[in-house]
């Protein structure tokens, strides 16, 4: 038996569903592709770009890797960005993390993999040794993961923000944005942790002000929980 049979079965009930809703799509799908928008997200599977903003094929570009790190060094991601930026013309690029990541958790614990993804996870045991001092102020381990997964977000979104292809594309005047998002599995909402940038100026002091964002909206949910219990 082909193992993969149910998902060409999958694949075939979903083409002919989405040609009953829309005789057109296929068609319009092969005349272009101009999405608005890069997504730069965790290979996690429970992650769906396109399904988490309500969105069709050809209307999001993605890049996903694991536990979404974006190196200079990595030429699979920066060509992504290039393509999508100087020849798709995106407008926004949003580096995405998502809370209960394995990656993230494996490089805060310090444990290994045995292989290459060792050395791919050495980019977030860099941001978790920058913010040392923050993450062993959380009072357990969930709040230092759910903290490392929002550094970590703020930390690839400034290396987008500072790639030669992003910072071309805002000396020539084009509309571009970075922006940085993290997803939660436990209800399906993405937040926004204010972190956008518009331009170069806009990068400086990004970091400092992101971060302070972040630990004040952490404080306010830490008030609202105790809160909640003492009314409990």
């Amino acid at each position: 038996m082909n193992d993969l049979q149910p998902l060409i079965d999958n694949n075939a009930r979903w083409a002919d569903a989405t040609v009953a809703r829309d005789p057109e799509f296929f068609k319009r799908l092969q005349r272009q592709q101009a999405p608005e928008y890069l997504w730069i997200g965790c290979s996690d599977s429970r992650v769906p770009a396109n399904e988490i903003v309500g969105m069709a094929p050809g209307e999001l570009f993605v890049h996903r890797n694991v536990a979404n790190v974006v190196p200079h060094s990595d030429v699979n991601c920066q060509s992504v960005i290039q393509f999508a930026v100087d020849a798709l013309k995106i407008k926004h690029i949003m580096v995405v993390g998502h809370y209960g990541c394995a990656g993230v958790q494996m490089a805060l614990e310090g444990r290994r993999s045995q292989g290459v993804a060792d050395y791919w996870l050495g980019h977030i045991r860099d941001v978790a040794s920058r913010y040392k001092p923050l993450l062993e102020a959380e009072p357990d381990a969930r709040h230092r993961a759910s903290l490392l997964v929002e550094l970590n977000v703020l930390e690839q979104a400034i290396n987008v923000s500072h790639s030669a292809v992003v910072q071309d594309a805002w000396a020539r005047g084009q509309q571009l944005s970075v922006h940085g998002w993290v997803y939660s599995l436990g209800d399906g909402r993405v937040r926004q942790l204010g972190l956008s940038a518009e331009g170069p100026e806009a990068v400086k002091g990004l970091r400092e002000m992101a971060l302070e964002r972040i630990l004040e909206a952490r404080s306010r949910h830490r008030a609202t929980a105790q809160t909640a219990r003492s009314g409990a």
